[in-house]
C-alpha cells in the first residue's frame, strides 16, 4: 500500500485541547536504512511491525506495510532493535475531513513536536489549523528512523 502524508512542525500546544484521543508510543528500528525501514511499535496495549520503503521525490509518498502483532512479542522485539528507541505521545485531532496525528517526543527528542496528515493524493487540499508551522515533509531529519539515530537533543539549534 502507498502511504501519502505531509509532515509539519507544531508551533504551540493549542492542539491538545482539540485532541479526541492520545496514546503513549514506544518504537524501535530493526533496520533504519531509508531504503527499507523495519519498525516495531507499541501503541497503548497493541504491538505493530511496519516496513516502509524509500519516499518518492516529494517525500510525500512511499510504500508501507503494517501488521498488528501481540504486544508481548513487540516488547521482545524492541530488545533486538538498534539503539535509540523513540518515546512519544500521539494526539489525534480532527480538522475538517482529516485527522492530524501530532507527536510530542520525549527522552532524547524532548522538545520536538511534529504533525502528520495522511492524504488520498499528493494534491489533496486540507484545512490548516493555526498551530501548524513549517512543512518538513521532505526533510529526512524529521523521520522517526533518523531521530532514533540522530536525536533532536544533538541538533545545533
Amino acid at each position: 500500500m502507498i502511504e501519502i502524508e505531509r509532515k509539519f512542525l507544531v508551533t504551540s500546544e493549542e492542539f491538545k485541547a482539540d485532541a479526541f484521543t492520545s496514546h503513549e508510543i514506544a518504537q524501535g528500528y530493526l533496520n533504519s536504512n531509508p531504503e527499507r525501514t523495519v519498525r516495531v511499535r507499541i501503541k497503548g496495549e497493541k504491538g505493530f511491525l511496519t516496513i516502509k520503503g524509500k519516499g518518492n521525490a516529494s517525500g510525500m509518498s512511499r510504500f508501507e506495510w503494517e501488521k498488528e502483532i501481540p504486544v508481548d512479542e513487540a516488547r521482545q522485539l524492541l530488545h533486538l532493535c538498534e539503539n535509540g528507541v523513540i518515546e512519544k505521545t500521539r494526539f489525534e485531532i480532527k480538522i475538517g475531513n482529516h485527522t492530524f496525528e501530532v507527536d510530542e517526543f520525549y527522552g532524547d527528542n524532548l522538545g520536538l513536536v511534529v504533525a502528520e496528515i495522511e492524504l488520498g493524493s499528493e494534491s489533496e487540499s486540507f484545512e490548516k489549523p493555526l498551530w501548524l508551522g513549517q512543512e518538513v515533509t521532505n526533510d529526512e531529519r524529521y523521520y522517526n528512523a533518523y531521530l532514533s539515530q540522530n536525536p533532536y537533543k544533538n541538533w545545533k539549534k
